[in-house]
């Protein structure tokens, strides 16, 4: 018979941990009360302050990128339709 680990979302994780962050409760009651072993949500707790500092770090430069190249795309489309109106206006003699 094998065993297969239980997967926790990064959500629930973030819950426990920020529970965990908050002290309202011991470790053990929030063990308790969510089905884990304290030392799981000891390591949740560790790493959500460890990568707390990333959150003020400022935005990736990379959807930047995308970002410029969506709107290029965009104004390209508009152009095209303004020339096909412009078209069509003088098509049917307005």
């Amino acid at each position: 018979m094998t065993k297969t680990r239980k997967r926790y979302s990064a959500a629930f994780k973030a819950k426990v941990a920020l529970e965990a962050l908050q002290g309202e409760q011991t470790m053990a009651e929030l063990a308790s009360k969510h089905g884990l072993h304290p030392n799981l949500i000891a390591t949740w707790k560790r790493q959500a302050v460890e990568g707390l500092a990333g959150v003020f770090a400022g935005p990736p430069a990379a959807p930047d990128k995308g970002r410029e190249a969506e709107v290029k795309e965009l104004h390209a489309k508009i152009g095209q339709l303004v020339v096909e109106r412009d078209f069509l206006a003088k098509a049917f003699g307005r």
